[in-house]
Parts: C-alpha cells; sequence; structure tokens
C-alpha cells in the first residue's frame, strides 16, 4: 500500500539526523516511561476515577464508599488495592472500620486536568476519542 501524506504520512524516507539525535537525547530513560506507563494502566479504571472522586475532601469508610459508588466490596477491594499501590489512597483502621482518603492529591489533580481537558466545553479538540472513532 501507497503511503500519503493527506494520510500523515511521509510519501519517502529521509531522515534528518541531527533531528533524530535531538529527540532521542530528549526522551526520558525507557523504564521511567515504563514506570509512567503503569501508572496511567492503573488509573484507567472508571471505578478508579469514581474512588478517587468520591474521597476528595472527605475521609471514608470502606462501606460508606462501596454505597455511594454502588458498587459490592470485592469490586472496591480490588480498586482500592491498586490506587494503594499508586500512592494515591492511603488507609487507617479504626477499630472495625477501615477509612481511605487521598493519601497524594496528584492523581486527583491529574484525573481532573484530564477530565476538563476531554470535555473543554465549545471544543472538540480536547474531546477523547472513542476506540471506534479512533480507528475510523
Amino acid at each position: 500500500m501507497r503511503r500519503r501524506v493527506r494520510d500523515g504520512l511521509c510519501e519517502i524516507d529521509s531522515v534528518d539526523s541531527a533531528s533524530v539525535e535531538e529527540a532521542r537525547a530528549a526522551l526520558p530513560r525507557r523504564t521511567v516511561l515504563e514506570q509512567v506507563a503503569e501508572a496511567l494502566k492503573v488509573l484507567a479504571h472508571p471505578n478508579r476515577l469514581r474512588v478517587l472522586e468520591a474521597l476528595d475532601g472527605r475521609e471514608l469508610c470502606v462501606c460508606d464508599l462501596a454505597a455511594a459508588l454502588d458498587v459490592s466490596m470485592s469490586t472496591l477491594s480490588q480498586q482500592l488495592r491498586e490506587l494503594r499501590r499508586l500512592g494515591a489512597i492511603g488507609y487507617r483502621v479504626s477499630g472495625k472500620f477501615a477509612y481511605y482518603s487521598i493519601a497524594d492529591r496528584f492523581w486527583l489533580e491529574l484525573v481532573r486536568s484530564v477530565t476538563s481537558h476531554a470535555t473543554d466545553e465549545g471544543s472538540n479538540r480536547g474531546a477523547v476519542p472513542s476506540v471506534r472513532s479512533a480507528a475510523q
């Protein structure tokens, strides 16, 4: 199949060695990017995003959090484990209750930034494409 400029591809191969080296030098180490990708995978679940939003500015016991999100305890447990592993949330035990709260606001602020960008009113530039529309 022939490459076409209008499809966003160069029609011929021509490499500018200086530009390539400059771009390579600007790249973070591969191990760093792998850690970033793993963190983003943790956030790439709607229920985990909901947990972060529900905990903003408040501490909730697991029972209340499950009720607020309308999810089962086993479903919530999986989401909490991943968010704790990321360091986004923490918990404390009080008697027979486990109370969760935001441990690192960075993750909530990142989610809000992406949400704001994706829902930027009056502009489609920030819209997150669906899998179907991205493939077309």
